[in-house]
């Protein structure tokens, strides 16, 4: 897969795009890649993505923006799995924001990128005042030689996949709906980097994970796998949170207790998938009582991981 981090001058050859935030890469998304690749299958043309940084919503409403899903990196990884064969990463500022959507059709659609065949969303937005959407593309297309289609919302588990409902699954702690909807565990992934050692000094060394996430979608104490640390995954508990009891930074890290593993991961990246949440994050009196509660949640976390390998419910 190729990565462009802006949109070229010229196109160095046509393409079938489809253009979204790509927040998570759920379901819907994953079906538009889907019908992209296939239609350019039949074209002999590359499949391309084009996305944005920061999300629309962040340039637009900073302090108001959802938190994010996916950070940049882990969205072209997803979309290159899927089997993308370009991904153009637009910077969006005042100048792209502002451009008439006539403005963008015929200079980025049709001369920087040569688009032959175009897929949006039927919601599809664009240009200054949001004024362009799928019926003007559907009429300006054909004369820029694009044919241009547009795709209905996807529907799992009786449920209309978004980013947005996956955002409000994992921040209620149903993980097993965000992972219906996203078509996978909801997962972080980041190099495990020093910590202050707390978590040794209580009897429970932690892999402290950097995350590219600013505020994570979700925050608690969970049972997580963790992939990137032997050949198959690795049992763990996850505290997702701003450690209230040792720290007053507010801001959010993530460590995890990998079971029954020693070793030296520093350096690593790593890959931690949410499978169920235990609790939420607390605040406790002394370090003996933070303890006590870390002892039960690997109690729980095993608890947890015995009764999935048996086929049961979840604690």
């Amino acid at each position: 897969m190729r990565f462009f981090r802006g949109i070229p001058a010229r196109a160095d050859t046509p393409i079938a795009l489809t253009i979204g935030n790509f927040d998570g890469v759920h379901l819907g998304h994953q079906a538009m890649v889907a019908r992209l690749r296939a239609a350019a299958r039949e074209r002999g043309l590359p499949a391309a993505v084009m996305t944005f940084e920061p999300h629309p919503r962040e340039f637009f409403a900073p302090t108001d923006a959802p938190a994010r899903l996916t950070a940049l990196r882990d969205k072209v990884e997803y979309l290159g799995d899927l089997g993308v064969d370009r991904v153009y990463v637009c910077r969006f500022d005042a100048r792209f924001a502002g451009q008439s959507p006539g403005h963008f059709v015929r200079h980025v659609l049709v001369e920087s990128l040569a688009v032959q065949w175009l897929l949006v969303g039927d919601d599809f937005r664009f240009g200054a005042r949001r004024a362009g959407d799928l019926a003007l593309l559907e009429r300006l297309g054909p004369a820029a030689g694009m044919t241009v289609e547009g795709m209905h919302s996807v529907e799992a588990h009786g449920i209309r996949v978004s980013s947005t409902a996956v955002r409000d699954a994992l921040a209620s702690g149903d993980l097993v709906r965000a992972e219906r909807l996203l078509g996978r565990p909801y997962a972080i992934t980041g190099r495990v980097v020093g910590g202050d050692r707390i978590g040794r000094e209580l009897g429970f060394p932690t892999a402290n994970v950097r995350m590219r996430l600013n505020r994570p979608p979700l925050l608690g104490i969970f049972a997580v796998e963790v992939s990137g640390v032997r050949d198959a995954p690795v049992q763990g508990a996850a505290s997702l949170g701003v450690r209230p009891t040792v720290s007053d930074t507010g801001r959010a890290t993530l460590e995890v207790f990998l079971l029954d593993f020693t070793g030296d991961l520093y350096g690593r990246r790593v890959r931690v998938d949410f499978l169920h949440k235990l609790r939420d994050e607390e605040k406790y009196p002394s370090l003996d009582a933070l303890r006590s509660r870390i002892e039960q949640d690997v109690r729980d976390t095993r608890t947890y991981f015995d009764r999935r390998h048996a086929g049961l419910a979840a604690v």
